[in-house]
């Protein structure tokens, strides 16, 4: 019996999770809709995560143009660095907004509402009638998918600035070349798809946040161990999205 009980423990979580994301998507529609606790929720994951992805994207940028443009010089092509900033732009500017927003964003969620859950303030709203996935995680959802999508518009702007400025001051790439080749390779259907994926980011981390913020157990060490796993399953949902977005691009 115990065995069948840690076997089928994943089970229900996962069953779970999918059952909150249907309750979710179906609330959205709801009225009335929650809008001040939207914007009370994007000013926040804004506030957390804003500056963490922007530190990040500079060390990206840097690394990223400089491996792409010495491989471009030994070629006798270094005219091509902006081709290489196009390409980075649209890969590497979703997963810098991954990794922040799963590790800020989804975090501070699952936290808020571990808290909330552990001071059965959850329990509360049930019994005034109110529906927690309606206005405590609709709300935070939505903000998360935002933001994820302005995040990441913000960080591919920073990530051809630093490439630009890095290429043409520190490794002597001609600026006109750089300008021109920019949409060589890389074009509105990228930035589409950059978008697209920067939304399904958002939207895999608050669920997987709320998720974990709502179902926690075992008190404030509970909340602790939710956080560490919203991490975790955040990294590997989102990941697992940018692959098969990718192999979608592309195949098509």
């Amino acid at each position: 019996m115990d065995v069948l009980n840690a076997a089928s423990k994943p089970l229900r979580g996962v069953g779970g999770f999918y059952a909150m994301s249907l309750d979710t998507l179906v609330a959205i529609g709801r009225r009335p809709f929650a809008w001040r606790e939207l914007l009370l929720q994007c000013w926040f994951i804004t506030r957390v995560s804003v500056v963490p992805a922007l530190m990040l994207a500079v060390p990206f940028t840097v690394l990223a143009a400089f491996t792409l443009n010495v491989l471009l010089m030994d070629f006798g092509a270094g005219d091509a660095a902006g081709t290489g900033a196009g390409i980075v732009m649209a890969q590497v500017g979703p997963q810098v907004t991954v990794l922040v927003v799963a590790g800020a964003g989804a975090t501070a969620i699952c936290a808020d509402l571990g808290a909330r859950t552990i001071r059965e303030e959850l329990d509360a709203l049930r019994v005034m009638g109110l529906n927690p996935i309606q206005t405590l995680v609709v709300p935070r959802v939505l903000a998360a998918s935002l933001v994820a999508v302005l995040l990441s518009a913000v960080v591919s702007l920073t990530t051809l600035a630093g490439n630009f400025c890095f290429s043409v001051f520190v490794q002597h790439v001609t600026p006109g070349a750089y300008i021109a080749g920019l949409t060589l390779l890389t074009g509105s259907t990228d930035v589409f798809v950059l978008l697209i994926k920067a939304a399904l980011f958002g939207l895999a981390a608050g669920l997987i946040g709320c998720f974990k913020g709502i179902s926690v157990g075992g008190g404030p060490a509970g909340v602790g161990n939710a956080v560490n796993e919203t991490v975790v399953y955040s990294f590997l949902a989102l990941f697992v999205i940018n692959l098969l977005l990718t192999a979608g691009q592309f195949g098509v």
